[in-house]
C-alpha cells in the first residue's frame, strides 16, 4: 500500500465525493490493476461481465481458462512484490513448482534438453485456482468493489478525456438500458475482445495503432491422469515446441490434483481435433511418441477443449492524440500467442509497472506516461512471442516484417538456440530470457556470447532423458 502523501498527490478530492477508479474486467490483469489503484483512489470499481465463482472454477469470460497455463518466474517476482506471501500460499494450495530443464523433458530445434539442475522454476497449476487465490486477496480490500453479471456498453467522455462508462446488466434482455458509472480513471483490462477502439471512437476519441502477427496456430487440451511410465517417475512434465520446421507442439503439464494437463497444437489448416480418439491420434504429429505413447495409457479426466484465438496483437495507447482518463493493460493492450505462457506473468509485471509509475515522485503520472510503462512492461514478452511467429510458415499481419535489424538478431538468436539445449551457461541465460527474468541483453553476456560465436553446439541426448542429471554431470 502506497503512503497517504503519495495517495493525496494523485487522487485529491475534486469535490464529488473523492477519486473513483473504474477496471474494466475481473480478470488477472484486472485484479492487480485494481489492487495497485486502490493505493490511490477513495474507490476502485472492477466491473466484471462474468458472475465470478465461488471457488477455483472456470469461468466463460476466460476462454482459455481450461488450457495449460504457467506463472513464469519474472510473474512469480512481481506477484510476490504486489502481494506478499502470496507464493507461499501457492504452494500450500499445492500448485506444482516445475524445476527447468531438470524436472522437464524438452525438446526444441530438434534437440532434446540435457536436463541439468534447475536454474528457474514454473508454477503450472490451474488458472482457475491462480485466479482464485489472488481474487481472495484483492477483494478483501473494502476499497474494492465488484459489479458482477455486468456489462461495459461504452465510454463517457470526449476526445479529450474518458469521463467514465456505460454499463448495463446481463438480464440476458438485449432492450435493458444502460446506466452511466463516473470515473476518474477507466483502465481496460477486458482482454484479447476488448471493444475499447469502438467505444472510443463513439466518443469522437482516437483509437490505438493495431500491430498483428497471426500464425493460424490453434491447439487442444485434455486433463489426463497417468498410470505409469515417462511421466509417472522423475519426470514431472514434458514439452516440443513448435519452429519453422517442426510445427506441431504439445506436452503435459502437472495440475494441483497430481493429473497432468496435455496440449497438442498445429498451424492453420491442421488444427487439432477435440473429438477424444483423434485427440490422441493427433499426438502422433510430435516429433517423438513418447507423449503418444504416455496417452495411449493415460486415464483421461476430461473433454478435448479447443482454441483457436492465437494471434499475437499489441495496440499502442502510447501514442500521442489519445485522451487522457484511459489506460490498458494486460490482454487488451497486449496479447501474445498463449503458446508462449507468457499472459499471467505480463498481468503481473503490468501491475507492478502501474504501481511504480503512479508512486514515482519524480514525474506527475500523466494518462500517456503511465501508458508507456504499461507497454513497456510487455516489451520483452512481445520481442520473444512476436520474433518467433514471425518465422513460422503461413504467418500474415501488419508486423510480420521485422526489418534489417531483425534478421541480424536472428541469426544469433538461431545460434542461442542451437547451444541452449546442451550448454548450460547458454541455456540459463537462455531461460531466464524466456522466463521474463532478465533482459535480452543476457543472451549478450561475454560467457553467453563467447559460447555462441566461437564453440560449437555441445552434445545433447538422443533420445529423451529419462531423469535428471546428478550435478557435476559433464561440463556444467
Amino acid at each position: 500500500m502506497n503512503s497517504a502523501g503519495e495517495k493525496s498527490r494523485w487522487a485529491a478530492d475534486d469535490g464529488r465525493g473523492g477519486r473513483h477508479a473504474v477496471v474494466v474486467g475481473g480478470s488477472l490483469a484486472g485484479l492487480l490493476a485494481a489492487h495497485v489503484l486502490a493505493g490511490h483512489a477513495d474507490r476502485v470499481t472492477v466491473v466484471e461481465r462474468d458472475r465470478l465463482p465461488d471457488g477455483p472454477e472456470p469461468r466463460p469470460g476466460v476462454p482459455q481458462g481450461r488450457h495449460p497455463h504457467v506463472l513464469l518466474q519474472g510473474g512469480q517476482v512481481a506477484m510476490e512484490s504486489l502481494l506478499p506471501g502470496f507464493l507461499a500460499e501457492l504452494r500450500e494450495a499445492g500448485a506444482p513448482r516445475v524445476g527447468m530443464p531438470s524436472d522437464m523433458v524438452m525438446w526444441q530445434t530438434g534437440r532434446w534438453f540435457r536436463r541439468l539442475p534447475a536454474t528457474t522454476h514454473i508454477y503450472t497449476g490451474s488458472r482457475a485456482q491462480l485466479e482464485d487465490m489472488v481474487r481472495r486477496r484483492v477483494l478483501a480490500n473494502p476499497v474494492i468493489s465488484v459489479f458482477e453479471g455486468t456489462d461495459v456498453v461504452g465510454f463517457l467522455g470526449d476526445a479529450s478525456r474518458v469521463r467514465g462508462v456505460l454499463v448495463r446488466d446481463r438480464s440476458g434482455d438485449a432492450r435493458a438500458a444502460s446506466r452511466p458509472l463516473d470515473a476518474d480513471l477507466v483502465v481496460d483490462a477486458s482482454g484479447s475482445g476488448t471493444k475499447a477502439p469502438q467505444w472510443l471512437a463513439a466518443i469522437g476519441a482516437e483509437g490505438p495503432q493495431e500491430e498483428t502477427i497471426d500464425t493460424g496456430l490453434a491447439y487442444a487440451s485434455r486433463v489426463y491422469r497417468g498410470t505409469n511410465g515417462a511421466l509417472d517417475g522423475e519426470t514431472r512434465g514434458y514439452y516440443a515446441y513448435p519452429d519453422p520446421d517442426q510445427v506441431h507442439a504439445g506436452g503435459a503439464l502437472p495440475l494441483e490434483d497430481g493429473s497432468h494437463l496435455v496440449i497438442v497444437s498445429g498451424l492453420r489448416g491442421d488444427e487439432p481435433p477435440t473429438d477424444d480418439d483423434e485427440f490422441v491420434t493427433y499426438a502422433k504429429r510430435l516429433p517423438h511418441p513418447l507423449l503418444h505413447r504416455w496417452l495411449d495409457e493415460a486415464e483421461p479426466l476430461s473433454p478435448a477443449f479447443g482454441f483457436r484465438r492465437t494471434a499475437n496483437i499489441r495496440r499502442r495507447y502510447d501514442l500521442p492524440g489519445h485522451p487522457a482518463g484511459f489506460l490498458a493493460t494486460g490482454d487488451a493492450l497486449c496479447t501474445f500467442n498463449p503458446i508462449y505462457g507468457q499472459g499471467m506473468a505480463v498481468a503481473a509485471m503490468s501491475a507492478v509497472a502501474l504501481r511504480d509509475a503512479l508512486a514515482d515522485r519524480r514525474r506527475t503520472p500523466t494518462t500517456r506516461r503511465v501508458q508507456q510503462a504499461l507497454l513497456a512492461a510487455s516489451r520483452l514478452a512481445w520481442d520473444i512471442s512476436a520474433g518467433a511467429d514471425r518465422k513460422m510458415p503461413g504467418a500474415v499481419g501488419t508486423a510480420t516484417d521485422g526489418g534489417p535489424a531483425d534478421q541480424i538478431a536472428g541469426w544469433y538468436l538461431s545460434r542461442v538456440q542451437e547451444r541452449a539445449p546442451g550448454d548450460p551457461v547458454v541455456g540459463r541465460a537462455f531461460r531466464a530470457v524466456l522466463t521474463l527474468s532478465a533482459p535480452v541483453t543476457a543472451l549478450f553476456a561475454p560467457p553467453v556470447a563467447r559460447a555462441v560465436l566461437f564453440r560449437p553446439p555441445s552434445p545433447t541426448p538422443a533420445e529423451p532423458p529419462a531423469a535428471p542429471e546428478e550435478p557435476g554431470s559433464r561440463a556444467e
